[in-house]
């Protein structure tokens, strides 16, 4: 079994794990507490591009800590609805054994992925992790695939970048890098198809085929 790629970037919602209906109900959660109202699964992924502390601080300036501690306590305590893409963590380990090394570039918060990452047992495979903390622009900028490739001296055409929405693509395309777009839990999967017509991924077993080399096992 080989690899295609030296190195995989992978997002985290929709993309590793069935997160987003989690985050629609945690936001919700906040603003029916603190605004007595409630907001369409659209209106919520209107707001998504920053991380969650900079969306609710500009929500929720006067008392931002007090909204911040409710949000992820919320957060973390009904993490078990979401769960892992069936082969998802076999298609990780298969690809640490082949010696790929793994990354994470998602718009999430520094807090939310590692809750998440730890939730699920899969903190410990990922090589590095850049969240929307650690950038000065969030997707579509590249800035989070040109750190990894800087940091383990990649060449772009050495990097394949998997995420659900559009902004991975263009945050791919900007940083030279490969990209699969996958569509079972996207909010955006008819601009997704729109941008990418060639590499658009419907079930994980698709997406495996796609990054091991055929004759290989796979």
């Amino acid at each position: 079994m080989k690899a295609r790629f030296k190195a995989v970037i992978f997002d985290i919602d929709g993309t590793l794990t069935f997160t987003n209906q989690l985050i629609f109900d945690t936001f919700n959660h906040i603003a029916e507490k603190y605004l007595n109202k409630k907001f369409s699964n659209e209106e919520i992924s209107a707001l998504f591009g920053p991380t969650e502390d900079v969306i609710l601080r500009q929500m929720f300036p006067h008392n931002f800590e007090q909204v911040r501690k409710d949000y992820y306590e919320y957060y973390h305590q009904n993490h078990q609805i979401a769960q892992l893409y069936d082969g998802i963590k076999e298609l990780l380990i298969d690809l640490k054994k082949c010696g790929v090394i793994l990354g994470i570039f998602t718009g999430k918060g520094r807090t939310s992925s590692l809750i998440t990452l730890n939730f699920l047992g899969i903190r410990e495979l990922f090589d590095m992790i850049v969240t929307g903390d650690d950038v000065k622009n969030h997707k579509p900028s590249p800035e989070g695939i040109i750190k990894f490739l800087q940091t383990f001296n990649l060449n772009p055409d050495e990097v394949l970048m998997i995420g659900d929405a559009p902004s991975d693509i263009k945050a791919a395309r900007e940083a030279g890098v490969r990209i699969a777009s996958v569509v079972w839990d996207s909010y955006s999967a008819e601009k997704v198809r729109e941008l990418n017509k060639e590499t658009v991924f419907e079930t994980v077993d698709e997406l495996r085929k796609f990054i091991f080399e055929k004759g290989n096992g796979n």
